[in-house]
Parts: structure tokens; C-alpha cells; sequence
């Protein structure tokens, strides 16, 4: 008679990985490779009115536990145009031993055009979460890149009560660095850790994005049409940089999940319009 099986208690966790190949097929984008294994799917592309292809990528387990991996790998071929967006914000729960990481690698051919905007992180209160986005650009193409965060569970008290929330921003073509973004946020332990809410801080605004523009537009209208949008969208603050080596780079803080989405979604806006004449894309999310 066998022993019975026994399970590893030293890995906790599972690794998700997604590669997708994107190419110009005629006048469309196809998807010509595309590989995952879960917790990371895709589904079918939605037929919009637009000419970018468009993917959603799915965590179909709901979140992300401590200990899972997952990694995403996009290659927009030449002339390629792609919109990688996710049904619904990332959750990412409570863990007492290794963070859930991700890591996402977008490679940019001649020309070829890629919007990142996933919904929002939502670290809940003990979670860890460690993310890291590393984007190689030909000279020639366009990135729009979103990278959202609540401060947690706002609604049941759990803002920034996370353990850790890390996200690495990487942008280069072949000249070199375009953009290097990091944040590191840990739970405070002394007594007299300073408040998030305090000035300097996040000063009581509890949902957060950063927007990198890169490709060929004009800088200068750009922050001008980003700061007339934010205007108009309520109870939020914004600034724009310009990149040194060309492009902007966006700061967004909203009081409210609702408020972000909505200037994310004026931002990106702005983006399409500066960086190719296009109107906004409506993804018709609930």
C-alpha cells in the first residue's frame, strides 16, 4: 500500500502567464499568438468602432492571493494598434507570507501603437503587491499606459492598510531610457508614522493614477487639454510633466473610485486625441 500523497506547504501560490502576439493584418490588428495557462486568460477581442483591436485580459479567480506570479509578455508587431484593458478592477487579498507580484513586458514594433489602461488595484487591508511594467518602444510608435490604485477597501475602512504596494514603471527605446517610475508604499509601524491623509501625502485623496503619453504629439496642448478635462471632473487634483526626452507623464488623485474613472478616462481622451487624432473609446463596462 502507497503513502499518501503529501502537499507542499513551502509554495503557496500559483503562476499565471499570458504571451500574446500582436500583428497589421491588411487595415486590421489580429491576434497572431496567443498562449496562457491560469490564473491569466484572455478573452475575444471586442468589435468596436475603432480601429485598435481590442483585448481583455481576465483573472477568472477573482484576485490575487499571497505567493501568485503572473506574467504578461506583448508583442505589437509593425503598424500594429492594440487596447489592453482588464472586465473589472484587480483585487488583492490579504496574505501572511509572500506577495503576489506581476510582471508585464510590452515590446513596440515600427509604428505600432499600444494602450495599457486595466481598471484599478485594490490592495486589501494586509495584502502585499509587488508590480513591475518594462516596455520596450521603437522610436516610431505610441504608448498610452494607465496604472491605477485605490488605497484599499475605502468603503469599509481599510484605506491604506495594506502591507505592501510596489509598482515599477519602465519605458525605453533604443536610445535609452524614456521613463523610470517607482513607488514603494509599506504599512507604517512607529506611532508617529505620518498620516496618508496629510499634506504632502495623498492629502485625503485615496485613489491614485499615473498616465505615461509616449510617441509623437504636442506636449504643450496636451497638458492644456488635460487641465481643461480635469476641470470639469469633480473633486480631483492633476499635473502634467513634460518627459525630457519627449512625451508627458500624468498625476492623478481622486476622493472616489468614481472621480478616477472619470479622469483617467478624460486623460486617456486627451492621449488619443494628442497622439492620434482619435475620438475616446467607450469600453462599456457596467
Amino acid at each position: 500500500m502507497s503513502a499518501p500523497a503529501t502537499l507542499d506547504a513551502a509554495r503557496v501560490g500559483h503562476d499565471g502567464t499570458l504571451r500574446l502576439g500582436l500583428e497589421r493584418r491588411g487595415g486590421a490588428t489580429v491576434v497572431a499568438r496567443c498562449r496562457f495557462t491560469l490564473p491569466l486568460q484572455v478573452l475575444a477581442p471586442l468589435a468596436l468602432d475603432d480601429p485598435a483591436l481590442i483585448v481583455s485580459i481576465l483573472n477568472p479567480t477573482g484576485g490575487l492571493v499571497g505567493g501568485d506570479r503572473l506574467s504578461i509578455d506583448v508583442d505589437a508587431g509593425a503598424d500594429a494598434h492594440a487596447v489592453l484593458t482588464t472586465p473589472s478592477a484587480t483585487r488583492v487579498y490579504r496574505t501572511d507570507g509572500d506577495p503576489a507580484t506581476q510582471t508585464v513586458r510590452l515590446r513596440l514594433g515600427p509604428r505600432a501603437v499600444v494602450e495599457w489602461v486595466p481598471d484599478q488595484t485594490i490592495p486589501f487591508a494586509g495584502s502585499a503587491f509587488r508590480q513591475a511594467i518594462d516596455v520596450e518602444m521603437d522610436e516610431n510608435a505610441g504608448l498610452v499606459l494607465v496604472d491605477a490604485f485605490s488605497a484599499g477597501r475605502i468603503a469599509r475602512g481599510e484605506a491604506w492598510r495594506f502591507t505592501l504596494l510596489e509598482s515599477a514603471v519602465s519605458i525605453r527605446d533604443r536610445h535609452g531610457r524614456l521613463l523610470r517610475d517607482r513607488f514603494v508604499l509599506r504599512q507604517g509601524s512607529a506611532p508617529d508614522q505620518p498620516r496618508w491623509d496629510g499634506l504632502g501625502l495623498a492629502e485625503s485623496h485615496a485613489y491614485l493614477a499615473s498616465v505615461a503619453v509616449l510617441g509623437s504629439f504636442d506636449e504643450t496642448r496636451f497638458a492644456a487639454d488635460v487641465a481643461r478635462r480635469a476641470a470639469e471632473c469633480g473633486d480631483v487634483q492633476v499635473g502634467v510633466a513634460q518627459l525630457a526626452r519627449g512625451g508627458a507623464l500624468v498625476r492623478c488623485l481622486a476622493r472616489g473610485a468614481p472621480g478616477l474613472g472619470q479622469v483617467v478616462d478624460q486623460v486617456w481622451a486627451a492621449a488619443r486625441a494628442a497622439l492620434l487624432g482619435l475620438p475616446p473609446l467607450a469600453l462599456r463596462k457596467p
